[in-house]
């Protein structure tokens, strides 16, 4: 005679009808619920959690490398002939062109920076003026965007760009004026002389980041040296990237062709602490759901062990008919990883759904609390981010599938052990 296959036709016939069984009929259906909607909720909050992460970290790093340089070279402070000390770029544009020629560098742009007091109509703002020709600042990818940016870029020979919160802040159109106080001046025999400076603002940009946009002004960049007193010379350069990830590989060419006398400064310098903070966060967070998917498996652990119990003498009865231990077992095994397969799939389908559908998600919720949920001046981007990844969802299924198949083993494997004599006698 033939063996029965394992997981055989009847084996998931019995196998679904304790599963159906009501609490009358000496089921668990009421456990059987909440065990399928514990792993359901567990493995939506986890997809959910990491989508959310992802999206974070994505629109960060997309904001940061869209709005600043990735690489940044800047001179060490040296002494002049008449004693004061400078950091500037003298032969920025003959540094400018070497590093640009280096493999993976894109774009190389000398840049002025200064801080201003910017005003109109009465309101005054702190901002950040980056001094750069009208050809650099249209090669950063955030900056000349027609979906974002309002105005004519064509024209920022003749004025200035402004982030969007500035001009928020300040009331400013396309168009308007903007008054502009440097501390760093003219040079007169009583010091230095504040510089005030009127500029039309002739384009108005949104980098997608709260701290840009409400603290950056873009100027042209002969203007800048003489608004900053920097004539002839640049502050720092500021370098593009092909694969700004490739750091590590672009690094050693960079700091081979700028020779002594300079330093760099690339963008995971500037934010890498943020970057590494989320990173460990990320890793907490996903111990923790974790957790929270194994307390939702244990709950079929719990349902299993209540179904064992109530079927005792149906075990006996089994047993003394011809069914294995092995088939046993594979029923109870079929009972709990259907649960656990069930709830996964559920969940599975409601975190991709919050993952894709999270934007009116959020509105709604925005809506019913009375806004402010999402501060832009603390978290720096605009709005919650998903970025719903395969990978993502296949570590929560696996999680989720995994915890739920091997503590499923503990109470099946007790059934299949159980004494048929005994379990008839006390059934």
């Amino acid at each position: 005679m033939p063996m029965p296959r394992p997981f055989a036709a009847h084996e998931w016939l019995i196998a679904w009808r304790y599963l159906r069984a009501t609490r009358a009929e000496g089921g668990v259906s009421v456990m059987t619920w909440i065990s399928l909607i514990g792993i359901t909720l567990a493995v939506f909050a986890l997809i959910a959690t990491l989508a959310v992460r992802s999206g974070f970290r994505t629109e960060f790093v997309d904001t940061i490398l869209g709005a600043n340089a990735h690489v940044t070279y800047y001179s060490f402070t040296r002494t002049n002939e008449d004693g004061t000390s400078t950091n500037t770029l003298d032969d920025y544009a003959d540094r400018a062109a070497v590093l640009r020629a280096v493999p993976g560098v894109t774009h190389a742009a000398p840049v002025v920076r200064g801080q201003v007091l910017a005003g109109a109509d009465g309101r005054n703002i702190g901002a950040q003026v980056v001094g750069m020709a009208g050809d650099d600042v249209a090669a950063l990818p955030r900056i000349v965007t027609e979906d974002m940016g309002q105005g004519d870029f064509s024209r920022y020979g003749d004025g200035v760009a402004v982030g969007s919160g500035i001009a928020r802040q300040l009331g400013l159109r396309v168009g308007d004026s903007i008054r502009l106080l440097s501390p760093d001046g003219a040079r007169t025999p009583f010091g230095t002389s504040p510089r005030v400076g009127v500029y039309e603002v002739v384009y108005i940009f949104s980098a997608g980041r709260y701290d840009i946009d409400g603290t950056r002004i873009y100027m042209p960049f002969a203007e800048a040296q003489s608004y900053f007193n920097r004539d002839g010379v640049a502050d720092q350069i500021e370098l593009l990237l092909a694969d700004p990830e490739a750091l590590p590989d672009v690094m050693p060419r960079l700091w081979q062709a700028a020779g002594p006398g300079g330093a760099f400064q690339t963008w995971q310098d500037t934010s890498g602490a943020f970057l590494r903070a989320l990173e460990v966060e990320d890793n907490v967070m996903f111990v923790i759901l974790s957790v929270l998917v194994l307390i939702a498996a244990m709950n079929i652990v719990s349902g299993l062990i209540m179904l064992v119990k109530n079927k005792q003498t149906d075990i006996g009865i089994l047993r003394t008919i011809g069914l294995t231990e092995g088939a046993v077992l594979r029923v109870f095994f079929i009972c709990g990883a259907s649960v656990g397969v069930a709830g996964t799939l559920a969940g599975v389908v409601l975190g991709c759904l919050f993952a894709i559908y999270i934007d009116p998600i959020f509105a709604l919720v925005n809506g019913v609390s009375g806004g402010g949920v999402w501060d832009p001046s603390i978290r720096g981007i605009y709005y919650l981010p998903a970025q719903l990844r395969m990978g993502d969802v296949a570590t929560a299924m696996a999680l989720s599938l995994g915890l739920s198949f091997v503590v499923t083993i503990f109470p099946a494997r007790r059934a299949a052990r159980m004494n048929p004599v005994e379990a008839l006698r006390h059934g």
